[in-house]
């Protein structure tokens, strides 16, 4: 049985919003705390406590909305999800049913030819978490440090057809919302968590297949590697003569494979109703248009700014936009030393490696725009050489010295002077006598040889371009 399947994929990121406090209480919103340390009555559920909204949730969820092209819903209303689990302790959760925050929006991806496909976002609604189940051999223990923290629910339509899509959605997602600097995003600490509902179904077929729900992904790269062990399952299940049981499915990043959670024949019934705790209200337009006027600068708007604003190839004005203090330490030093592209190749080249292999980020290696642009324009004047200059570079991040003082203190200044690397030039072509045979007989690209035995023998320190200058004069004017 041969047959051709296309794969739907939905997303639903939750998203924890790094306010000051909580969403209905003044408990701290912190991570890595005591377990039960940031409690109170109040998202602990006890009785006769009265939750209250944080203005700066419902702001934030506004901004992330707008920054999605989401119709913002102005009439605010909170309803009651019903459930009971351990992590719960009200045995409700407040959530937003019928009125999300936020509906209608859109993600663009970059596809393969350069072109950008449209994702759908369903809607974004704002939601309190839920505490924190660790499971022990001898029993679970409960933390209710994470509940009450603000939650934005963003759940796409299923416009996804392959788990590299999937993955794309989420890398685009997550750097507009550190832009937004709404949350840190962390998966690591749960900051920001997905779940994927995956199927497939013949690709002439428009009726929906049946679904999985996968959950437990804590990187990207995880739900890449679920979505695409789901495909392969549903196809192998199907082409079998079986069917696929509707149900959720954990993801073992141990064993790279799903196990099913448990079967999900019908959808919960949580009984939502209006929270009659927390009176509905209306966000007024003006508002709505402060939060609006308040946006930054989006990624995709950056990276075609800097394309055309700085002359620069789509490749380093991406690498560039991928990270939103790199950008902006791009443009101070390009403020500073007009030569775009230099200042790129040096960015996006040592400075990147140098981040990586310190395991750090730019705002903690405390390397100043100034500090930068002047060993660019050192290396660009013939001071140092491009070679010297990684060097110096490697020392101001570790001293926080300037390029000038470094090269001083440590004679590191090329040397220009014409009668001393004169006097070295000739040292060097009396020692190779084959490749000065090779250059007079038309074969000029054996020039590099001997630029690099004289640069070699000066450490580093002469000027290349004056070198081959003098090779050149030396032997073919002789």
């Amino acid at each position: 049985m041969s047959m051709d399947f296309e794969t739907v994929i939905g997303l639903e990121v939750h998203l924890q919003l790094k306010t000051a406090t909580k969403i209905f209480c003044a408990c701290a919103n912190q991570f890595g705390e005591q377990p039960n340390s940031l409690t109170c009555p109040v998202c602990l559920g006890l009785p006769g406590t009265l939750p209250v909204l944080n203005k700066k949730v419902l702001e934030y969820g506004i901004k992330v909305g707008l920054a999605l092209g989401c119709e913002i819903n102005p009439y605010i209303k909170f309803d009651r999800k019903n459930y009971y689990y351990p992590d719960l302790p009200k045995a409700y959760q407040i959530s937003q049913y019928d009125f999300p925050v936020a509906k209608n929006g859109l993600v663009m991806i970059p596809m393969e030819k350069g072109e950008l496909k449209k994702i759908r976002v369903n809607r974004a609604h704002l939601e309190e978490d839920a505490g924190k189940l660790t499971h022990e051999a001898d029993g679970t223990l409960v933390d209710y440090n994470r509940t009450g923290t603000p939650l934005l629910e963003i759940v796409t339509e299923a416009d996804m057809r392959s788990p590299q899509e999937a993955y794309d959605y989420l890398q685009v997602l997550k750097l507009t919302l550190q832009y937004l600097n709404v949350s840190d995003c962390d998966m690591e600490k749960g900051s920001l968590r997905c779940d994927a509902n995956v199927s497939i179904r013949p690709r002439e077929e428009t009726k929906l297949g049946t679904k999985s729900e996968i959950k437990n992904m804590n990187s990207f790269k995880a739900v890449k590697a679920a979505l695409e062990y789901e495909v392969i399952r549903h196809t192998q299940v199907i082409l079998s003569g079986e069917k696929i049981v509707q149900e959720t499915r954990l993801w073992d990043d141990n064993k790279q494979m799903t196990l099913s959670m448990r079967s999900k024949e019908e959808a919960h019934d949580y009984r939502y109703f209006p929270d009659p705790d927390l009176v509905p209200f209306v966000v007024k337009a003006d508002k709505i248009k402060e939060i609006r006027q308040s946006l930054p600068e989006l990624p995709y708007a950056k990276l075609e700014r800097f394309k055309n604003q700085y002359n620069l190839n789509g490749y380093d004005a991406f690498i560039l936009v991928l990270d939103q203090t790199i950008a902006q330490f791009f443009e101070e030093c390009v403020a500073l030393y007009p030569e775009a592209k230099k200042i790129a190749n040096w960015l996006n080249g040592p400075l990147l490696r140098e981040i990586s292999d310190r395991k750090s980020s730019l705002a903690e290696l405390k390397l100043v725009p100034a500090s930068l642009a002047g060993l660019i324009k050192m290396v660009e004047d013939g001071v140092v050489s491009n070679l010297v200059g990684k060097d110096v570079l490697k020392i101001m991040l570790d001293t926080g010295k300037s390029a000038e003082q470094i090269i001083q203190e440590n004679g590191l200044a090329q040397v220009s002077d014409q009668e001393s690397l004169t006097r070295i030039v000739d040292e060097i072509i009396k020692e190779n006598p084959k490749a000065v045979g090779e250059i007079k007989s038309g074969k000029e690209n054996v020039l590099g040889f001997l630029v690099g035995q004289t640069m070699k023998k000066t450490q580093g320190k002469a000027n290349p371009k004056m070198i081959g200058e003098i090779i050149k004069r030396r032997i073919l004017d002789a």
